[in-house]
């Protein structure tokens, strides 16, 4: 027979891991002037610290769990942006 304790940490676990979580995808950063952010507006250009095929960093929170390149679906979501892993962050550590 089961024990009550074991299915119920399995139930929770289940359930645990069907909760959505949001991963931030990092691709630059800029540092303009106050002066310069003040005068931004539709059509403004704002230069980023990285190039075009530079490794972006994902973010859970403030907790980095990787690296990876930016690519463009094809397919049913042509055109649309993806990240393809390249590291994966040691996510035991406390910090």
């Amino acid at each position: 027979m089961d024990n009550p304790q074991t299915t119920t940490r399995t139930e929770t676990a289940t359930a645990f891991t069907s909760v959505p979580i949001e991963i931030t995808v990092s691709v630059g950063k800029a540092r303009p002037l106050v002066r310069d952010l003040l005068q931004l507006a539709a059509g403004s250009v704002l230069s980023l610290d990285k190039q075009l095929d530079d490794p972006v960093e994902l973010y859970v929170g403030e907790k980095l769990i990787g690296i990876g390149v930016l690519e463009v679906m094809e397919g049913d979501g042509q055109g649309q942006l993806a990240v393809r892993l390249t590291e994966v962050s040691e996510l035991n550590n406390s910090a």
